[in-house]
């Protein structure tokens, strides 16, 4: 992995959960930070914090990335402000719960821009300029649910598998180029994904800690691995298609996953 010391870490969804984890450690590397979200009031606080507990700089852009142009935008910001993205961390993202048809179309569309769309335009937007220094690192946030279809979350089930095969594409694309990618397959974590999913029984098996979900990946990147699964449950799960056939699948983490209600 590149050294971080005076790097600049770009991170979306800095404001909770995985992102704000990934903020506190690469501070604590000595990064400087752009923290990214919707919530103001938390970016500002936890740069503050940062910043006077690590002797960082740490700049606020506060953007809805599920919204038309929304990256471009945040990307121009960054230039306008003179800051050179070395580490990309593209982790916000949200799921949607409940029979397909009958959820909102509109909060599904949100959930694709922010889930995939971001994602790729971002890594666009970034990529040319660390392709021109011959450094850096671009740390997508997938999930175990890409890894099969998800009855009752196809939606979010899909962005994921999504964002794992394009995180590997580019890892191969790149891997000779100066850029390391790596795919972060977290399972259930301890953050505020469920209450605005809406359901704990989207919730599959013990949550993990945001904090050692990003150790995990900062230790994968130092193995210059391709994609990660935080947790030796969560990795036996993401293999289980191997075993089963794709109906028993499907049936197995339906059931799982069928709402209560």
């Amino acid at each position: 992995m590149m050294p971080t010391q005076n790097k600049w870490t770009l991170i979306t969804g800095a404001s909770s959960g995985i992102g704000e984890a990934f903020a506190h450690e690469f501070a604590a590397r000595g990064s400087h930070l752009i923290l990214v979200a919707r919530s103001e009031a938390k970016l500002n606080a936890l740069a503050e914090q940062l910043q006077r507990k690590h002797r960082i700089q740490a700049q606020v852009i506060v953007s809805d990335l599920s919204q038309e142009g929304a990256p471009a935008k945040l990307h121009q910001q960054c230039v306008d402000r003179g800051l050179r993205v070395d580490i990309l961390v593209n982790n916000a993202g949200f799921a949607t719960y409940g029979v397909f048809e009958q959820l909102s179309g509109q909060r599904q569309h949100e959930e694709m821009m922010l889930n995939v769309v971001a994602v790729v335009d971002l890594t666009h937007l970034f990529l040319p300029d660390m392709l021109k220094r011959n450094s850096g690192v671009v740390i997508n946030v997938a999930s175990t649910a890409g890894f099969q279809p998800l009855p009752n979350m196809a939606v979010y089930g899909a962005t994921k598998a999504f964002v794992l095969s394009f995180t590997q594409a580019l890892w191969e694309e790149n891997r000779t180029r100066g850029v390391q990618f790596l795919a972060l397959c977290p399972g259930s974590t301890e953050t505020e994904f469920f209450n605005v999913v809406g359901a704990d029984e989207a919730s599959v098996g013990k949550r993990d800690t945001p904090e050692h979900v990003v150790q995990v990946a900062l230790r994968a990147l130092q193995a210059k691995k391709v994609y990660v699964v935080p947790g030796i449950a969560n990795y036996i799960s993401t293999q289980l298609s191997r075993l089963f056939t794709r109906k028993q699948m499907l049936f197995i983490v339906g059931r799982m996953l069928r709402p209560r209600h």
